[in-house]
């Protein structure tokens, strides 16, 4: 029942109370012949009007209590409105935001022998984290993200462990063929090499391993797919130095790949690198432009993968030196699913990395092993590897080819999140 209702009521009754007392007034008099009867219609008249002031009062009471109930349960409602919102912005921020992580480590045994000097101190047991990487992504619409990734290393060659910012970037996604991305992300090519050769944990890509490249770097990035995938690009302007060094320099370099799928799994590829690898600053000038261009052919599918990389520059160490210098190599790898779960593989490398003033400075590297997959993002691989790296030096001897030989033996494995 409303205020205004309950009021009403309460005139009617009193008008009605009113009108009573006049007619039984009117109807009394002729027989009211003393002043005590008329004291008595007086006496009940005002006991009347105090119980209809009585009845209004409790009225008005009741009332307050409705507006004060109304009131409080608006502010719960409001309350649970605003908790409601919170929660729901929550909800969104999680949904839009995810995690992952990468970790390569081994256990393994080096014998590693210089031709000059015997067994060097990188020989030893020792366990090696060579990276764990840790990564954020938060998605501010369907075009606009966010994306961190850090990285950790231990050698236990140095004792040290170091951490970096490797990935740290703004993305546009505009369409499946153009993706932008503004900071430090994927250069166009030693990533993608890594995706068919399927063993990064074991050992780096040709390019990588011999430092011929980097796979990530500071600048601005675009890439995509065009006709369908059968055709991918990817275009970087970077400072140069890679990751670790986000520095300035005088000018960016440019690093660019193309790639063409004829049939499922399979890749040709083509790539090139320009620019001095961010040595030329104000107040050093470049003598040499570092260039490289790269190839490989590729096929990966979960049955077996097999590839080809090749590489060739100059004077990617020569940026500053008035020499001019040439190198190149080739990789050859493969693998064959033998059973569910497990892999056998191997790689082979050949490279000569001074063509020019260092014919003798060659680099041999090979791998075999057998991979495990221990249960979803984990997996093991028994690993033995070879290197022999010679270069020409004049010490202690006159001018010679030094040789350091290292074999490693042990347990290499990758966790993934």
């Amino acid at each position: 029942m409303t205020e205004y209702t309950m009021r009403c009521r309460l005139i009617a009754v009193a008008i009605a109370a009113g009108l009573g007392l006049a007619s039984f007034s009117s109807i009394a008099a002729p027989q009211a012949t003393n002043s005590g009867d008329v004291a008595l219609l007086r006496a009940q008249l005002a006991d009347l009007q105090a119980k209809v002031d009585a009845l209004e009062q409790r009225t008005d009471a009741q009332s307050d209590i409705n507006v004060s109930t109304g009131q409080a349960v608006e502010k719960a409602t409001n309350l649970t409105s605003a908790s409601d919102k919170k929660l729901a912005a929550l909800e969104k921020a999680v949904n839009n935001t995810s995690l992952s992580g990468k970790m390569y480590f081994d256990f393994t045994n080096i014998d590693q022998k210089n031709s000059d000097t015997g067994k060097t101190d990188a020989s030893g047991v020792g366990l090696d984290v060579k990276r764990f990487y840790l990564g954020v992504d938060h998605k501010f619409s369907d075009i606009w993200s966010a994306s961190l990734t850090t990285d950790f290393n231990y050698a236990s060659s140095d004792g040290q462990t170091s951490v970096f910012v490797k990935k740290a970037y703004a993305q546009g996604k505009f369409s499946n063929a153009a993706v932008l991305r503004i900071g430090s992300t994927d250069m166009p090519w030693i990533p993608f090499a890594e995706k068919f050769y399927g063993f990064r944990y074991v050992e780096n890509t040709l390019t990588d391993r011999l430092k011929y490249g980097n796979s990530a770097d500071w600048g601005l990035h675009m890439g995509g797919d065009l006709a369908g995938k059968t055709v991918s690009y990817a275009v970087s302007v970077v400072n140069g130095r890679g990751y670790k060094n986000p520095g300035r320099s005088k000018g960016v370099d440019v690093e660019a790949r193309v790639g063409f799928v004829p049939f499922d799994n399979m890749v040709v590829a083509v790539g090139g690198y320009s620019g001095h690898r961010g040595q030329e600053t104000e107040n050093i000038n470049a003598t040499n432009t570092a260039s490289r261009g790269d190839l490989m052919v590729a096929y990966a599918s979960d049955a077996f993968r097999v590839g080809a990389e090749y590489f060739t520059a100059k004077n990617w160490n020569n940026v500053l030196n008035p020499l001019s210098d040439k190198a190149d190599g080739y990789s050859l790898w493969a693998s064959v699913a033998v059973a569910d779960g497990v892999n056998l593989f191997a790689r082979y490398d050949n490279a000569k990395l001074s063509k020019d003033l260092d014919q003798g400075n060659k680099d041999v590297y090979y791998n075999a092993g057998v991979e495990f997959q221990v249960t979803k993002g984990f997996k093991l691989a028994g690993v033995w590897k070879h290197e022999n790296a010679k270069k020409s030096v004049t010490a202690p001897l006159p001018l010679h080819v030094q040789s350091v030989k290292t074999n490693e033996i042990g347990v290499f494995g990758e966790l993934s999140f």
